[in-house]
């Protein structure tokens, strides 16, 4: 695969959900539902949709003939600055916004089946590259995207987040496949219910989820009574977009209580948020960074670090980065004095691992202070080694000290670590830490790094390191279920491959006339070929031919209500 050079660079543990596409798996009944959806797209969103958008489709490779080819995209949105690759339906919020951050689309490789054509309950290509990918042809939102990225792939998520994911992505994948057993969707239905009624206060990644939802996902732009759409759900479903401009769906002004909106994907919204314009998306988004840990720390950011159980970053106020699962905290007259991880952690300045403080030198976890070294008028981070001697901690000599925490250490000073002028750690051999009695560190377990800073500043998800702290992800064990194909079906696809390659070359009645029988006589059912067939027919004036075609469509609009609107618009 071809590969354009901002995938070159991705971070190693993204790469884990990265597929090859496999554009050959591809049937041209599934080019059919392309097309079709495309067609329909095109000549409906062309007048309700952002300005952008018919405009982004030819900047960003996307054809409505037929399923783009990945490597076809990458080297038409290498020129705006972007990449696309492929991956197996729903991976990890915080892993699909990270992707966003590098100015990357996550594009699910598959495309729906024909019996959804109209909406698919799992991510598929269409709604990946012909919804999301337009709209970054405006270089204001493609920034709103990235920046969505950046912020969203540090929020904290809670442990029932992670479970939400799992039971999502099952679901997601059961439903996708038309010949899944009806007891197995109910039964993964009755678990997303428990779930969801188990999920408690929401999480960080819930509620910037929640943001991302009602604009990405299912944004109106422009004026509250006429909006425009730019939502990639909406942008890929005709259904779905053809309701969401109707009165019977609330307009709302987009602001940050958009965050408290909470969604059901298996449902028409019954509600949608419509923006101004671009530029506003970054204000509400900036909205609730403030509000982010990454922004405030403190205790409130420490507490989401502990409650999510996972490799999270805590930054000093020397900016000092802790990377590791944060287990245990003490509190001293309502402040923090003291925390702790639990297994392998990092330290880090800048984003990158400070050399000497790998996983593996703080392989059984990390303890230290936080706050100022009692009788210092400055803030320790800014002591020189004449102010440390002052208060007798010098190199190579026993010292003992005090926290205004009451915070006790007593060692012997091995170094110091400065960085920018800032001193980060000071690292003591023979080392003993207490706290009101309680021993937070002895001599025998090694040489005590005591992280330096008042207060923490920030707390986010993940390391500050990724390379250095060795993330990775696993690639989702459960994959989505690639379809059986019955000699039924095969035939089926041989019918429309014939129709397809008909439609681009010379025309041939006789040969058409024999396709028109086999579909009368072997798959009457299929409403799409048939409106493949009415076009081409119509195109070469057979009109023996069309009106058996369209008398055929007829029937069948009358025998399924369910697709009748279908055929008519295919027909149109």
């Amino acid at each position: 695969m071809r590969k354009n050079a901002i995938i070159n660079n991705l971070p190693k543990h993204l790469r884990s959900f990265i597929i090859d596409q496999n554009y050959n798996r591809y049937t041209t009944q599934d080019q059919a539902v392309w097309r079709y959806v495309m067609r329909q797209n095109i000549d409906y969103l062309g007048k309700v949709a952002h300005r952008s958008y018919l405009l982004g489709l030819q900047k960003t490779g996307i054809s409505t003939e037929h399923i783009p080819s990945i490597e076809d995209m990458n080297a038409s949105l290498a020129e705006i600055g972007w990449a696309a690759v492929t991956v197996d339906g729903f991976i990890p919020p915080a892993a699909f916004m990270e992707f966003q951050k590098h100015h990357v689309l996550v594009i699910a490789a598959d495309i729906r089946p024909f019996n959804q054509i109209e909406y698919t309950p799992a991510p598929d290509i269409i709604h990946e590259a012909a919804g999301h990918a337009p709209i970054i042809a405006d270089t204001e939102y493609a920034e709103y995207l990235r920046y969505f990225g950046e912020v969203g792939c540090k929020a904290f998520s809670s442990k029932m987040d992670y479970e939400m994911y799992e039971v999502i992505r099952h679901l997601s994948i059961l439903k996708a496949d038309p010949n899944t057993p009806a007891g197995n969707i109910e039964e993964a239905e009755k678990c997303l219910e428990r779930v969801s009624s188990e999920m408690g206060m929401p999480s960080e990644m819930t509620l910037i989820r929640n943001l991302h939802w009602w604009t990405v996902e299912y944004g109106l732009i422009g004026d509250l009574k006429n909006p425009k759409i730019y939502g990639a759900g909406l942008l890929s479903s005709i259904g779905e977009s053809i309701g969401a401009l109707k009165n019977g769906v609330t307009k709302l002004p987009y602001t940050i209580d958009a965050m408290d909106f909470s969604f059901d994907i298996t449902k028409p919204q019954p509600q949608l948020f419509v923006t101004p314009n671009f530029k506003h998306l970054t204000r509400v988004l900036d909205e609730f960074v403030n509000m982010m840990a990454l922004t405030t720390g403190g205790m409130e950011g420490v507490m989401k670090a502990i409650e999510s159980g996972n490799t999270a970053t805590l930054k000093y106020s020397s900016g000092l980065q802790v990377s590791g699962t944060f287990t245990d905290v003490l509190i001293h007259k309502g402040q923090l004095c003291y925390l702790n991880t639990t297994g392998p952690t990092t330290l880090n300045y800048n984003d990158k691992m400070l050399e000497g403080h790998s996983k593996s030198h703080h392989k059984d976890g990390f303890g230290s202070p936080i706050g100022r070294i009692k009788g210092t008028l400055k803030p320790t981070r800014f002591l020189s080694d004449s102010d440390l001697r002052d208060i007798g901690i010098e190199k190579g000599k026993p010292a003992k000290f005090e926290f205004e925490s009451g915070v006790e250490v007593a060692g012997t000073l091995l170094k110091t670590t400065r960085v920018e002028g800032n001193l980060l750690i000071m690292s003591f051999g023979d080392c003993l830490v207490k706290h009101k009695g309680k021993t937070l560190f002895e001599p025998s377990w090694g040489i005590y790094d005591m992280a330096i800073g008042e207060n923490i500043k920030s707390a986010y998800s993940g390391p500050a390191d990724p390379e250095g702290f060795g993330l990775s992800y696993d690639a989702p064990e459960e994959k989505t279920h690639q379809l059986q194909y019955s000699k039924n079906d095969l035939a089926l696809h041989h019918l429309y491959t014939e129709v397809r390659e008909m439609r681009h070359s010379k025309y041939d009645q006789e040969r058409f006339l024999e396709i028109w029988n086999s579909v009368k006589t072997s798959h009457p059912t299929d409403w799409l070929l048939q409106v493949e067939m009415y076009e081409i027919a119509k195109n070469n004036n057979s009109n023996g031919i069309l009106g058996e075609l369209l008398q055929s469509l007829d029937r069948l609009k009358a025998e399924r209500p369910d697709v009748s609107h279908l055929i008519e618009n295919g027909i149109r």
